[in-house]
């Protein structure tokens, strides 16, 4: 019954980011059709590459700068997330303790300033992005899931967030879903922001600080000239100082990047605006995003005209393909408007207008790491796994620093020197994953078989259940 529930509500949705079908988006920059020369050249239009721009931009002027997007900007990972706003520049702070233990009092300090400046930056360049600041709110499904917000509130209590355990009644005042029997909530220098809008923002304060924007232009080779990079795209060169690689899932730029970053698909749909009624019966006034505690875990948020985004469910296609055809079928989001009807039982009539995957670069640390080519010249950065929206603009400005090869306290830190695990390359790469995406979709049901091959993929590196540290 509820497969055919699903079935009807899905019947027409639009599988395009609903961020992005936005008629006021920008007209798309030219294609780069001559030869350029220029100090800086970045490789990728996401939040990256801009982030990245701007404060090369802001801390110097004068510096020639170019951007080159393979097709236009926000259209990867930027353009698609859930933009559900977090201090965390370690993908979380469990993370963050896994990875970083003897430097967790510092990164703290370094997310929660970098926060700050995020939220600075959008106010200086009036960038109209949606944003809203009603916290993150962790629950736990069921009780088996309270004692995993218990031990996250002693690290956010530790470090020093405004975080608040709510038991069941509490929580359900907050979010009205009979699956939620606990939570928590941090409520401060967190919430939610529309991503495209944002992107865009930020694309159009980078082209006012002087930064040139070439879409649809995508990096074919490169040749190190010691120094300086050659960058050859379809009808022109570009003979840069340094190269900084901004292209996180995409992986391009160097062959050895996919070694260490894997395309995983996330899925996510997005119901229709829901009607003043149907808001009173779940409550959410707070407008908090929202993460569970399952193992394969869901997340949610609410958009400015009142539409829920639903999302979940990993995947992934032989040879990292970041554009898989099969995602745009109704047959991958049956089993998640299917959990959306059980999370929200009084929104079983609801339809969905988008629906959607993203890539995301996971890898063995979940969060931001640096790859140096070239002696340095060509840098990439990326593979923050998810908590990219603003973890991208500290992992953009310490790139900066490393290519520029400058001393500063990040450029010193493990997090600066140091690389995720190697991953096997195909097709044991995709046999392993299709073995892993069916045990997290059933290991909290049926158990067995599923909780070892779990354990053993966290012991090569891969933190993908909520209890590991």
């Amino acid at each position: 019954m509820m497969n055919e529930q699903a079935q009807k509500a899905l019947l027409k949705t639009k599988f395009f980011p609903y961020w992005l079908d936005n008629e006021n988006a920008p007209e798309n920059e030219p294609k780069l059709t001559e030869d350029k020369q220029c100090d800086l050249l970045i490789v990728g239009g996401g939040f990256t590459g801009l982030w990245a721009a701007i404060q090369a931009k802001e801390n110097n002027p004068e510096r020639d700068i170019i951007i080159i997007e393979a097709k236009c900007m926000a259209i990867g990972a930027s353009g698609r997330p859930a933009a559900i706003l977090s201090t965390s520049v370690m993908h979380g702070l469990i993370n963050a303790a896994r990875l970083f233990p003897e430097d967790m009092e510092e990164l703290e300090r370094l997310g929660k300033e970098n926060m700050d400046q995020f939220k600075e930056t959008i106010k200086r360049y009036d960038i109209d992005c949606d944003i809203e600041w009603g916290g993150e709110l962790t629950v736990a499904i069921g009780d088996e899931g309270l004692p995993d917000i218990e031990k996250e509130f002693v690290l956010y209590d530790k470090y020093g967030h405004d975080a608040h355990l709510l038991n069941k009644e509490e929580v359900q005042k907050e979010i009205n879903s009979p699956l939620f029997h606990g939570g928590l909530w941090s409520k401060k220098r967190s919430g939610t922001v529309h991503p495209a809008k944002l992107a865009w923002g930020l694309k159009a304060a980078a082209l006012k600080l002087g930064v040139q924007i070439f879409e649809y232009t995508p990096l074919v080779d490169s040749k190190h000239l010691n120094p300086g990079v050659l960058v050859t795209t379809p009808h022109a060169n570009i003979t840069a100082n340094k190269v900084l690689l901004a292209t996180n899932a995409f992986a391009a730029g160097h062959k050895k990047i996919s070694q260490r970053v894997s395309a995983i698909r996330d899925r996510i749909v997005v119901s229709e605006p829901l009607t003043k009624e149907q808001m009173d019966s779940i409550g959410w006034q707070n407008r908090q995003g929202i993460y569970d505690t399952r193992t394969q875990l869901n997340y949610m948020r609410l958009t400015a005209d009142n539409r829920i985004l639903f999302g979940g469910r990993l995947g992934y296609f032989f040879n990292n393909d970041t554009d898989p055809k099969d995602d745009k079928t109704d047959k991958n989001y049956l089993p998640l408007v299917q959990q959306f009807y059980k999370t929200f039982p009084t929104l079983t009539d609801m339809k969905f207008s988008h629906a959607w995957s993203g890539p995301i670069g996971l890898t063995t640390r979940m969060a931001v790491h640096y790859q140096r080519y070239y002696n340095g010249d060509m840098i990439y950065a990326g593979g923050y796994s998810g908590f990219g929206v603003t973890a991208t603009r500290f992992g953009a400005r310490v790139a900066l620093d490393i290519i520029d090869k400058k001393d500063t306290l990040e450029t010193r830190m493990k997090f600066a020197n140091t690389l995720p695990g190697y991953i096997p390359p195909e097709p044991f790469r995709w046999i392993g994953a299709k073995i892993t995406m069916y045990a997290l979709d059933t290991l909290d049901e049926k158990g067995g078989w599923r909780e070892p091959w779990v354990r053993l993929v966290e012991k090569m590196g891969f933190p993908i259940t909520q209890n590991e540290q």
